[in-house]
């Protein structure tokens, strides 16, 4: 029981010796609630939601699934996690006595006008031992502190691998939705140049006839050939979309299911917020910045320590022997110890420099961390915003374009009977065209906006 308790006072008292400052998370440096313009209210959190309940086309599916196996970026970020998993391992190992066991044979030859006898003198040593190499007693919490360190890098680069996969899932998202934009507009792009084709004809025949004028087939003529470049140029971006959706999911899988349109995506922005110092706090690209400046932190300790005593066991325990057929015999057993202390005296100001620096590397990383809050803040706080006023500007929109489709039915109806001119048609068709073309982007904005805020609110895996 005195044994117990001394080696409990002895651990109290070395605990006590750390030169590790106390560490304390700061409050939040935001408000404690969104602001008025952010709806936070919602069905579902985030946090608990799976990607693939959130993004029910089986297609999208598919191509994110291709992105988190084959995408090199992917790849990187868990390679960069298992190397700070490894050199936390090799941290942690300085806090546990190393032993080894060692075997070797000493011969040497002493010429006789060196050796006392006068004679050549040839000795033989043979030794088997278990080896403790340089072990420090951590006193002041110098290894203990540089295990911290590497504990809350590894866990930082976990964190940060979070966040990419989070980002990846959005990323593939958008790039998807945007080719699927790029896929509609240019079939209304198509449709357009059909119908425009046909309507030049049409002002063709009848200026053969007289009843128009060459001013209303050059007009015609001009909108069939804006309708042809804008089709280019949308086909043009939609090439570029492919391609930066080819390249986000590092090969494109065989047999993809076909994909869904923009309309009957399914996806749905009923996402709760909560409150900031909640969501925010649990963001894994806000914990990474957090685990950051914990290493910087744990890293004062080790180089406050720096300046104290270091006390270093080396020893060793085995047999040793002059003939090897008597290594293991009675009374052939050795054993050494060699307790070491330094003390820094004089170093030009290396250890103090040493302070200053990790002491520096802390204010950054505490300026990190609070701008990853804040700007986390405001990223969240704009999808809420936004959340509400896109789907109220799709509805006026998706109103405009019919609106516009009714008055272009009724210019074309006047047109033909002869009651209107063509410039009153061209008018309605270009209305009618971009009316429909801005309700296809509001919509994928409106898509966008809702897959942003789902990693915004850091979805789940």
């Amino acid at each position: 029981m005195r044994k117990r308790i001394l080696a409990a006072a002895v651990a109290a008292v070395l605990a006590g010796c750390s030169m590790l400052p106390d560490y304390e998370r700061a409050p939040p440096p935001v408000a404690a609630t969104w602001p008025a313009t952010a709806k936070a209210e919602g069905a579902r959190q985030a946090a608990a939601t799976d990607w693939r309940v959130f993004f029910p086309d089986p297609r999208l599916q598919a191509l994110i699934a291709a992105a988190l196996e084959h995408n090199p970026d992917m790849r990187i970020a868990v390679a960069r996690v298992e190397e700070a998993r490894a050199q936390f391992g090799i941290a942690r190992a300085d806090r546990i006595p190393n032993v080894g066991l060692a075997a070797g044979r000493n011969a040497s030859l002493t010429p006789g006008d060196l050796s006392m006898t006068g004679r050549p003198l040839n000795s033989q040593r043979y030794d088997v031992a278990l080896a403790l190499p340089a072990f420090e007693l951590d006193f002041w919490g110098r290894v203990k502190s540089l295990n911290d360190a590497a504990l809350a890098g590894y866990l930082a680069t976990e964190e940060a691998r979070r966040a990419f996969r989070l980002s990846l899932v959005f990323d593939v998202a958008n790039a998807y939705l945007t080719l699927l934009e790029m896929d509609e507009r240019s079939s209304l792009a198509r449709a357009t140049l059909d119908s425009r084709a046909e309507t030049r004809a049409l002002v063709g025949k009848r200026r053969e006839a007289g009843l128009a004028s060459d001013l209303d087939f050059l007009q015609a003529d001009g909108a069939f050939a804006s309708a042809r470049a804008e089709l280019a140029s949308l086909e043009r971006q939609r090439a570029a979309a492919e391609n930066a959706l080819v390249l986000l999911a590092g090969e494109m899988p065989p047999g993809l299911p076909l994909a869904r349109s923009l309309a009957d995506q399914g996806i749905v922005a009923d996402l709760a917020a909560g409150l900031p110092s909640e969501v925010l706090l649990a963001r894994p690209d806000v914990l990474a910045a957090e685990q950051r400046l914990m290493a910087a932190h744990a890293n004062i300790g080790a180089a406050r320590a720096a300046f104290l005593p270091k006390i270093l066991l080396t020893a060793t325990l085995g047999t040793a022997s002059r003939a090897l057929s008597g290594l293991f015999a009675a009374g052939s057993g050795a054993w050494s110890f060699q307790p070491a202390l330094s003390l820094p005296l004089f170093d030009a100001g290396r250890n103090a420099a040493n302070v200053d620096l990790v002491e520096a590397r802390k204010v950054i990383a505490v300026a990190e961390y609070e701008k990853a809050i804040q700007q986390a803040f405001r990223e969240v706080a704009d999808l809420l915003a936004a959340r509400a006023q896109l789907a109220a500007q799709l509805a006026a929109i998706d109103a405009a374009a019919k609106t516009q489709a009714e008055r272009l039915k009724l210019a074309d109806a006047r047109y033909r009977a002869g009651i209107a001119s063509y410039l009153e048609v061209l008018d309605a068709q270009r209305e009618s065209f971009a009316a429909r073309q801005n309700a296809v982007q509001t919509r994928r904005a409106l898509l966008a906006s809702a897959a942003q805020l789902y990693k915004a609110l850091g979805g789940g895996d």
